[in-house]
């Protein structure tokens, strides 16, 4: 019975060495990729802190001009809507300024909030994962809240 029992500690003991392994081995393997995924040979981040920058026209909207002061960012856009009646075909630009806060977790992370949201999805935090960066922009992805919704885009300095 006890040799049984010596057989099982060391199984035990053998698949408890083997998990810590694993575990420490998952964990340099988490941090590897953090570390690289980050990194920039173009120099410091910081500099997309403050400044005027610029998204290009997407699906529905102009350009954003977007300025960052503190812990603001104000964005500037017109919203095209495509309007028809009859035979007629024509699109309406509604301008739009948004405040929002800004909150830097790091270099290559950070969220918006709405100051005064207007909708119920305004009140969601996005939050900001650079994932690359040149010399005068970076990629980043967006993920509204704690939705499953998604999406990426670059950002331009101007000034």
């Amino acid at each position: 019975m006890t040799e049984k029992k010596s057989i099982r500690m060391i199984f035990i003991k053998f698949i408890s060495k083997k998990s810590e392994v694993i575990l420490i081995t998952l964990m340099l393997c988490c941090s590897l990729f953090n570390f690289t995924s980050c990194s920039s040979e173009k120099g410091n981040p910081e500099r997309f802190r403050k400044g005027v920058f610029e998204i290009p026209a997407g699906n529905g909207y102009s350009k954003t001009i977007i300025t960052r002061i503190d812990s603001l960012q104000i964005e500037e856009y017109d919203k095209i809507i495509s309007i028809s009646n009859d035979s007629v075909m024509g699109e309406k630009r509604i301008k739009h300024i948004d405040t929002l806060y800004i909150h830097w977790d790091n270099n290559f992370f950070y969220s918006l909030k709405m100051k005064s949201p207007k909708k119920k999805l305004d009140e969601d935090i996005l939050y900001v994962q650079i994932t690359k960066i040149t010399d005068d922009s970076y990629d980043f992805s967006v993920k509204i809240g704690f939705s499953k919704y998604l999406t990426e885009g670059t950002l331009t300095k101007v000034e």
